[in-house]
């Protein structure tokens, strides 16, 4: 009994010292990706990874079950890689943030598995994969990912437009309407509002639904829906700029009102999420509450 406890305690002394040492050795990317993060809409997701991700491992702690038998040879084999990734990136080989946050993430998991073996990552599956959003993407994909709001913006505008009698052009992601020319700008993609609402859409499918369809179709539904919010946003200042009264084309709606679309399109991710969850079987319920 005693060796068993020791053997514990040796295992959360371990842990602790492993992931000081994380601390430590990735400090300069860590503060620069907050630092990126605070200062870049497309990267504000990541402020909340941690957070999170530390919330379902406090609650689901209980459920890992350490596996002695498999946990350093696994364990190891994550912690050189980490390391190697972050050497290199020290020689100037490779200096991207985004492998260096990439190795950071590799550490931990050597960590879980080192001290708790493969066993106690399966336990913590969601939160550990979750971790991997602190990985900003590279510059290339953002910008990529945002010339895709803007075109699909614009285009999903211009259906709005059409749908409510009002005449309208698109060239790209340039839209005329009668008595406004409308550019669906960088800034109008909403890319920190709509990784948002993906994120946020994530943990709700992981709290509120069993079935693994059911969360990935949820998830897989928020992508549209950050299209259709911008669109609606588009075509909402529009309106009332050129019915009611021009300052709302520059005013606070237009410029700090992404909050208030985003709440509306949460509206619709939580009303399909009880329409996904109350088509969920009893028996997929009680069979993970009782694992």
């Amino acid at each position: 009994m005693r060796s068993i406890e020791n053997a514990r305690r040796s295992r959360y002394v371990a842990f602790a010292v492993l992931i000081a040492a994380s601390l430590i050795i990735w400090w300069q990317p860590g503060y620069s990706a907050v630092k990126l993060a605070l200062s870049n809409d497309a990267y504000t997701h990541i402020l909340l990874v941690l957070p999170v991700s530390l919330l379902f491992i406090y609650f689901e702690h209980d459920r890992v079950r350490p596996d002695t038998s498999t946990r350093k040879w696994h364990g190891c084999v994550l912690l050189i890689v980490a390391l190697l990734i972050r050497s290199i990136s020290a020689l100037h080989l490779s200096s991207g943030l985004s492998w260096n946050m990439f190795g950071l993430v590799l550490w931990w998991l050597g960590v879980i598995a080192f001290c708790f073996g493969v066993k106690g990552i399966q336990s913590l599956l969601f939160p550990l994969g979750f971790l991997f959003l602190v990985v900003p993407l590279p510059e290339g994909i953002v910008n990529g990912l945002t010339r895709f709001l803007q075109h699909k913006s614009a285009v999903a505008a211009s259906m709005l437009f059409n749908a409510a009698g009002v005449p309208v052009a698109r060239q790209e992601t340039m839209l005329t309407i009668p008595g406004l020319y409308i550019e669906v700008a960088r800034e109008c993609s909403s890319i920190r509002s709509s990784t948002m609402l993906v994120v946020i859409t994530l943990v709700l499918a992981q709290l509120f639904l069993v079935t693994t369809w059911r969360k990935s179709l949820l998830v897989l539904i928020a992508i549209p829906l950050s299209i259709a919010k911008n669109a609606v946003r588009i075509f909402v200042i529009a309106e009332l700029g050129t019915r009611v009264d021009p300052a709302y084309l520059h005013g606070r709606l237009h410029h700090d009102g992404g909050i208030v679309f985003l709440l509306l399109a949460l509206m619709v991710v939580v009303l399909l999420l009880w329409i996904l969850r109350a088509t969920e079987r009893p028996g997929h319920v009680t069979a993970t509450a009782g694992a």
